[in-house]
């Protein structure tokens, strides 16, 4: 899921828990990123609420430095624009 968000979009904790079908599991979320191992994932792109920055394991700075690089502007520790900028994942078929 992570994976699947596009470059200049963000999702938050409690987003990825929902897709993965279980909400309420945002703080799940983020410790399973936090010690994430394949640098191939955009695991920066996962934020707090709110357009909150939120954590990135021992590297905050990289994680604001990454984002910036995608496009995204920050007040303080706050996506400026995070309304605009999320990412909702397209909506699946229902099972039968």
């Amino acid at each position: 899921m992570v994976a699947a968000i596009p470059s200049g979009r963000v999702a938050t904790y409690g987003d990825i828990a929902r897709l993965a079908g279980r909400p309420g599991a945002a703080r799940a979320v983020g410790n399973i990123l936090r010690d994430a191992p394949d640098p191939r994932v955009p695991y920066h792109r996962v934020i707090a609420a709110g357009g909150a920055l939120g954590g990135f394991g021992r590297a905050p700075h990289l994680k604001r430095a990454l984002l910036s690089a995608e496009g995204h502007t920050f007040r303080g520790r706050r996506l400026l624009g995070f309304a605009e900028r999320r990412w909702t994942a397209p909506a699946r078929p229902a099972k039968k």
